[in-house]
C-alpha cells in the first residue's frame, strides 16, 4: 500500500468517525451513564433518577476525538493489503486479523483519551457547579494512579477486539455478496466499478446488521470497561470486576445499557462505515 493510500484511509476514517459522531452522540453519555456503577438520568432539565443528587451535566457535542478513528481504518486497511498477500485474498483469515491487529493498535494508541472521555461523561456536579476539565481530569488521574492510570480498562478493550472481528468479518462477507450480486446482475456493464446510491445504501446496511450481531455478543466488556474506568472505583482488573459485578448485581448488569447502546451504536456505524466506503471511492476515483 503506498503512502497515499494510507493518507486516504486515514482520512476517510476520520470523516466516518466524525459525520456518525455528530449524528448520535445525544446517547452516548446516556450509554456511559448505564454502563456505570452509579445509575443516574438526566434529560430535557428533568431529573429521572439520582444516586447523590448531582445532575448528569449537558451532553457535549463530538470532537476531534472521534478523528481517532482514522487510526482504525488506516491499521486495517494496511494489514488488509498485506494479509492478502499471505492468506486468501479476502478470506475470512484476512478479516479477522486485519480486524484484531487494527483494534490492537487503536486501543493501546488511544486508551488514554478514551478514559478521560469516559471520566468526563460520569463527571456529575450539582447545578451551579463548574464541571471539570479536561486538563483537570488528567491531572487527578496521573495524582491518583500515575502514567498506569492512564491505562485501566484496556484489557476489558482488547476483550472487545472481538467484537470488531465479528463485525468486520460478517461486514466483509455481505459486502462481497453485494458486490458478487450487482456483477451478475449487470453482466453487460463495461465499468462495474461504478458505485450508486443503492450500493451505498447497501453498505450502511451490511454494516448496521453486522455491528447488531457483534454488539450483542460482546458487549459484556463495555460494562467491564466502563467500571474499570470509573474515578477511584472498587474495580481492579478484567476478571475481578466481572465476577465482582454478576455476584453483586445479576448477570443483567452485564448487559445495563444495551438497548441504549444498539440505538446510537447501529445508526453510527452504518453512517461511519458509508461515510467511510464514499470518501475512499470519490479519493481514488
Amino acid at each position: 500500500m503506498s503512502q497515499r493510500d494510507t493518507l486516504v484511509h486515514l482520512f476517510a476514517g476520520g470523516c466516518g468517525g466524525t459525520v456518525g459522531a455528530i449524528l448520535t452522540c445525544p446517547l452516548e453519555v446516556v450509554k456511559t451513564r448505564l454502563q456505570s456503577s452509579s445509575v443516574t438520568l438526566y434529560i430535557s432539565e428533568v431529573q429521572l433518577s439520582t444516586v447523590n443528587g448531582a445532575s448528569v451535566a449537558r451532553m457535549s457535542p463530538p470532537g476531534p476525538l472521534h478523528c481517532l478513528k482514522a487510526i482504525y481504518f488506516a491499521a486495517y486497511s494496511t494489514a488488509k493489503e498485506k494479509l492478502n498477500n499471505v492468506f486468501d485474498p479476502d478470506s475470512t483469515q484476512v478479516h479477522m486479523l486485519s480486524a484484531g491487529l487494527a483494534g490492537f493498535t487503536a486501543i493501546t494508541a488511544t486508551n488514554p483519551i478514551w478514559l478521560i472521555k469516559t471520566r468526563l461523561q460520569l463527571d456529575a456536579r450539582n447545578r451551579g457547579e463548574k464541571r471539570m476539565s479536561a486538563f483537570e481530569c488528567v491531572r487527578r488521574v496521573y495524582q491518583s494512579d500515575g502514567l498506569r492510570g492512564f491505562y485501566r480498562g484496556m484489557s476489558a478493550s482488547y476483550a472487545g477486539i472481538s467484537e470488531t472481528v465479528i463485525h468486520f468479518v460478517i461486514y466483509e462477507n455481505i459486502k462481497r455478496k453485494l458486490i458478487e450480486s450487482k456483477a451478475n446482475a449487470n453482466m453487460d456493464d463495461e465499468d462495474e466499478s461504478v458505485k450508486d446510491a443503492s450500493d451505498f445504501v447497501g453498505m450502511m446496511l451490511a454494516a448496521a446488521t453486522s455491528k447488531t450481531c457483534a454488539t450483542s455478543i460482546a458487549y459484556p466488556h463495555e460494562v467491564i470497561r466502563t467500571r474499570l474506568r470509573e474515578e477511584g472505583s472498587k474495580y481492579r482488573s478484567f476478571f475481578q470486576t466481572l465476577n465482582m459485578v454478576i455476584r453483586e448485581e445479576g448477570y443483567r448488569a452485564m448487559y445495563r445499557g444495551l438497548t441504549t447502546h444498539l440505538v446510537r451504536q447501529i445508526p453510527n456505524t452504518a453512517i461511519m462505515m458509508c461515510t467511510y466506503e464514499l470518501v475512499v471511492y470519490l479519493l481514488n476515483g
